[in-house]
């Protein structure tokens, strides 16, 4: 198992992924730094919101490129699709555990 830390919206999270994966990762956590970026740049909302809205552009995006591709169940049977959703889920999940233990903290 590796870590890598990742910067997301002005913080610095640390995320494990499989030996291999770091890369995979990062390049991940770089897109949701971009997203988030321009949608705080765009109105002024709080960092969780800024994180649920760029998880739901990112999954709108995803299932729009899906469905482009492939039938919806076709979709759904891709093996690199799911590995993609998983990781992309993993790195979701930290975040939020992260901005929880944060919140709390405070």
């Amino acid at each position: 198992m590796s870590e890598v830390t990742l910067e997301i919206g002005g913080r610095h999270y640390t995320v494990s992924c499989g030996e291999g994966e770091e890369a995979q990762v990062i390049k991940l956590g770089q897109l949701i730094h971009e997203k988030m970026t321009a949608i705080a740049g765009a109105q002024p909302v709080s960092e969780n919101q800024a994180l649920l809205f760029t998880a739901l552009m990112l999954a709108d995006e995803l299932q729009e490129a899906g469905a482009k591709q492939a039938e919806p169940s076709r979709v759904l049977d891709d093996p690199d699709l799911a590995t993609a959703l998983e990781r992309f889920a993993e790195v979701i999940e930290n975040c939020a555990e992260k901005l929880e233990s944060r919140v709390l903290a405070t």
